[in-house]
């Protein structure tokens, strides 16, 4: 037994909370000695609180989150966060109505979202509303880039509002929003009920989209070492198995349980295709991600231009601590800097006026691992 007690650990219904769910229920917890409780939590907000208070030891969450939460920025006094591991990648995407989506056509650009947009404001309508799932989440701001790259700014030309994504399909069926970014398989659920089209997945303007992460209070993982250690090769072994196609149908059946992610089957199945759980270092905690992470909280103002990057990223991000897990696995991973060395230009987006610059697309695609 690691010491630590009991475990509390949250998670959100989404596709990315496998790695946990899994190793809740094919024993990879219990075989490291740890005793968790898993507990499903309503909202990225909870997660936040029930973190920063100690209510959860840890937690599945929005990378840029853990970010915003360790600098103080997320309604609360700052609570440093680390990420030993990295949940997933890719697996957000853009699902419009579908009547917006026969509007504006297929091509996975917003250009025809656009044209609409400006025809919408010479008539006096209302502008378009499209929710996110939380102000610092990656889907906020790749929705953002889409939009800026078709010369829409998302805080003029449009309505954006934040949704629990479980809610999302069901605000679109209910005409509350137009579309809406969130991880999957809520925007398969919309598709399925016939409410949305997919516009543009997550992968196919980012490649690899650093998606959550998991978190944990940086002076609780202090006082419990071996606790973390265990939880991150439980975790390890966890993804491994969840992206094995062997383990897929399994898979399915475990996340489609009504206390986990709820959706149907079928739609879990069909919306687990772009998503990495292990493969390719999948869970590195790349300082390099939280470095591109919060240059775009930099980009749309949710930061403040004097924010050390590099200094930020290396203290929440923390490699050292995941190759010490991997190894113990039996893994060999490459070299993972614990700086934002290389960082340089390919990520970081460092304008002052970000809102002049929003429809550019300049430095806003993802620095290669």
């Amino acid at each position: 037994m690691t010491g630590a007690g009991r475990l509390r650990l949250g998670f959100i219904a989404l596709n990315d909370a496998a790695s946990l769910i899994v190793a809740q229920e094919k024993g990879f917890f219990a075989a490291q000695g740890l005793d968790v409780e898993l507990r499903r939590e309503v909202s990225w907000a909870t997660i936040r609180d029930k973190v920063t208070v100690g209510t959860l030891d840890g937690a599945h969450m929005l990378a840029p989150l853990a970010l915003a939460v360790s600098l103080g920025v997320a309604d609360g006094e700052p609570t440093p966060l680390i990420a030993p591991l990295a949940l997933n990648l890719n697996g957000p995407a853009v699902t419009l109505s579908s009547r917006l989506a026969s509007a504006v056509g297929a091509a996975p650009d917003a250009s025809g979202l656009a044209r609409l947009v400006a025809r919408r404001q010479a008539e006096g309508a209302s502008p378009i509303t499209l929710a996110v799932v939380f102000p610092y989440s990656v889907h906020n701001y790749l929705l953002r880039d889409w939009l800026a790259r078709a010369g829409i700014d998302p805080d003029r030309d449009a309505r954006l509002t934040v949704a629990p994504p479980a809610r999302m399909t069901e605000l679109l069926v209910d005409g509350v929003v137009e579309g809406f970014c969130v991880t999957e398989p809520w925007g398969a659920a919309a598709v399925a009920a016939g409410a949305g089209q997919l516009a543009v997945r997550a992968s196919q303007l980012w490649p690899r989209t650093p998606d959550k992460v998991f978190a944990l209070r940086e002076t609780w993982a202090a006082e419990h070492p071996e606790a973390v250690q265990a939880m991150l090769r439980a975790l390890l072994r966890a993804a491994a198995w969840a992206d094995a196609p062997g383990n897929r149908a399994e898979l399915v059946e475990i996340l489609a349980r009504p206390h986990y992610v709820g959706a149907a089957a079928p739609v879990i199945a069909g919306s687990l295709s772009d998503m990495v759980f292990y493969a390719g270092e999948a869970n590195a905690p790349l300082p390099v991600h939280a470095g591109w992470l919060l240059s775009q909280m930099m980009r749309w103002g949710h930061i403040g231009q004097d924010v050390d990057i590099a200094a930020l990223a290396g203290r929440v991000y923390r490699p050292d601590l995941y190759r010490v897990a991997a190894a113990a696995e039996g893994l060999s991973p490459a070299p993972t800097p614990d700086s934002l060395e290389g960082f340089g230009e390919a990520g970081v987006y460092r304008l002052a006026d970000a809102r002049a610059h929003a429809a550019s697309a300049k430095l806003s695609r993802m620095p290669t691992d």
